[in-house]
């Protein structure tokens, strides 16, 4: 009779554990759900900025139109993405063009004083900064979500419910290693 006791016990402590895992595993990855999100409604944001961008830009540099090709197929690019590997290098591409819209400016010194193009920077800027942000929390949230899938005794409740590790939103190895080196101030 106690062993019939214990064994139900030991059956409801199971029972509690497989449904506190299979919630945690729910809640991580309706979390990194949420922060892609996040990720989403700021590169909206951002592609949203672009077409103003370049049309101020146009008007002092015109005939800089491969550029702005490259910025437009970009942004087409990226808009398109379906998979986060897939947004991941759209954005990579559409960084780096949008680099080279910058550095136009500092070939048209009419267009570097202009106030809606440096309040479209000022935006853009803001905008990427929150980007970055929402990428840290988007990873963070992977991470964890990860860690529970692969982690024992975790991975027992993830495999038989089918929960699957998902990507980190990562910069290229060219950003990345831009994002390492410490800027250049001239005066």
């Amino acid at each position: 009779m106690i062993i019939l006791y214990i064994l139900g016990i030991i059956l409801v402590l199971a029972v509690l554990w497989a449904v506190f895992s299979y919630n945690k595993f729910v809640t991580l990855r309706n979390r990194a759900q949420e922060a892609w999100s996040d990720i989403s409604v700021q590169l909206k944001r951002r592609y949203d900025l672009i077409p103003n961008l370049i049309n101020t830009v146009k008007g002092y540099a015109s005939h800089e139109s491969q550029t702005f090709e490259k910025v437009t197929e970009a942004r087409t690019k990226a808009m398109g993405a379906q998979s986060v590997e897939d947004t991941a290098q759209a954005e990579n591409m559409l960084t780096g063009a949008l680099k080279s819209v910058f550095a136009l400016s500092e070939a048209y010194p009419d267009l570097k004083a202009n106030e809606n193009f440096l309040e479209l920077q000022r935006e853009l800027s803001d905008t990427e900064n929150k980007i970055q942000a929402s990428r840290r929390f988007y990873n963070t949230n992977v991470r964890d979500l990860n860690i529970g899938i692969e982690s024992f005794p975790g991975n027992i409740i993830a495999g038989m419910f089918k929960f699957k590790k998902e990507t980190f939103f990562e910069l290229d190895e060219a950003e990345a290693e831009v994002a390492k080196k410490a800027p250049e101030v001239k005066f």
